[in-house]
């Protein structure tokens, strides 16, 4: 069994290979696979989320592939996603506290809106690519949360694919902005934009000098919210003094507009078409949910379980250990499978059954521990929205053609969805 295959883009191309993750998870809960411990029990994955102390997030960062440089790896410790305490809570306090009940209630109406206004404008003639025309919602929220102008959204969508596309040479190399309808402040930025090298590969997006035109576009940004605050989420984080008088640097809120602009983007973009997937998938489910729409909460919760957008993270081990009968060695990486957990057989019963109405569902798609999303409340949001205007405008959805999936062994991505009705 060549358990190396879960680490290689090519495989997702067709599809996670749950198969063999099953046969993997039925032989350990914690495995060697090339130069990491991939853990793919539900269990044992909760024990790492929910220990930093143990299994560092902020040591070698949260993706199995290593930094190039040292100066890459302290660039990707200065991101939330890559900080242990005390520096992750105080962040992520602020963070928090910057979401107000007024904040969320008035995107959460926005969103619905926009939802329904997406879904109205795909063309009744019999077929779609959902898949691109439902991409915007995202967007459009991310937007709202950063007080970004509309005509600059699409800026997001270009550096979230060159992020998440780096094993995919399609999809990093996007290119959607017209430069002629744009702000300022954007132009700006695209006028640093970098260019694929002599191999048509664009330079590593892991790095500071791989994203310069988004850092360009979130200092103008900080700097602009700091001056002249709105009523955005953003800015009421950049006003925000904590008990000791400390806020929020220009070069913090810079890491967060790329975490936000990333992953606040891709999982959604990934999860929406996911969900129709595992819909049209069983056509009994989705008929089962048209009939009742009570059962939309644990529809979503079930469709982020079964597609899982993002399938996996690393932890660093701080010290020697013990997980699952096996020794860890302080410095080991150590990979949690979300894709492997999330149907674990001892948690979830029949778990390769999509079923619309599962409960309890403790699914792992938003992590769990003091990394636990932050945005999860508002992706159900987004999915319930646009997932209730499906069901209204659209009605029963039907295959028109095979999903093109991203090449990638971290996104479980979807780049094409066509679909008639």
């Amino acid at each position: 069994m060549d358990a190396a295959v879960i680490n290689d883009p090519e495989t997702y191309v067709r599809g996670v290979p749950h198969d063999l993750l099953d046969a993997l998870r039925a032989e350990a809960s914690v495995l060697r696979v090339a130069d990491f411990w991939a853990v793919l029990r539900h269990a044992e994955v909760r024990q790492v989320l929910r220990n930093p102390q143990l299994f560092s997030s902020n040591l070698g960062g949260t993706q199995i592939r290593d930094p190039a440089t040292p100066e890459d790896l302290r660039y990707v410790r200065r991101m939330m996603l890559n900080m242990d305490p005390p520096d992750h809570p105080r962040l992520r306090g602020l963070l928090a506290r910057a979401f107000t009940p007024r904040a969320v209630a008035r995107l959460t109406d926005r969103i619905t809106g926009w939802a329904d206004d997406l879904v109205a404008a795909v063309q009744p003639d019999g077929g779609a690519d959902l898949a691109r025309q439902l991409a915007d919602l995202p967007l459009l929220t991310l937007a709202e949360v950063f007080g970004v102008p509309e005509r600059d959204r699409r800026l997001m969508f270009d550096w979230s694919s060159r992020v998440i596309g780096f094993q995919d040479p399609e999809y990093a190399v996007i290119d959607t902005v017209d430069a002629d309808g744009v702000t300022d402040m954007a132009r700006a930025a695209l006028a640093v934009r970098p260019r694929p090298g002599p191999d048509g590969a664009m330079p590593d997006p892991r790095t500071r000098q791989g994203m310069p035109d988004l850092y360009a576009y979130a200092t103008a940004l900080g700097e602009h919210k700091r001056s002249q605050p709105g009523d955005d989420v953003m800015s009421n984080l950049m006003r925000h003094v904590d008990d000791d008088g400390g806020r929020v640097s220009i070069e913090e809120f810079e890491n967060l507009f790329w975490l936000f602009s990333v992953a606040g983007n891709e999982t959604l973009r990934n999860g929406i078409p996911g969900g129709l997937i595992a819909l049209m998938s069983h056509p009994d489910q989705y008929r089962r949910l048209l009939a009742d729409r009570s059962l939309l909460p644990t529809a979503i919760d079930e469709m982020l379980r079964w597609w899982t957008p993002v399938m996996h993270f690393r932890r660093t081990a701080t010290a020697d250990t013990t997980l699952s009968g096996v020794d860890i060695r302080a410095g080991d990486k150590v990979v949690v499978w979300f894709s492997s957990a999330n149907r674990d057989e001892r948690v979830f019963p029949d778990p390769h059954a999509f079923d619309v109405g599962r409960s309890p569902n403790d699914h792992l798609t938003f992590g769990h521990g003091p990394h636990f999303c932050l945005g999860a409340q508002l992706a159900r949001a987004q999915m319930t929205a646009v997932f209730t205007a499906v069901l209204d405008r659209l009605g029963e959805i039907r295959s028109a053609g095979e999903p093109i999936r991203l090449r990638s062994s971290f996104q479980n991505g979807v780049k094409s969805l066509p679909v008639t009705w």
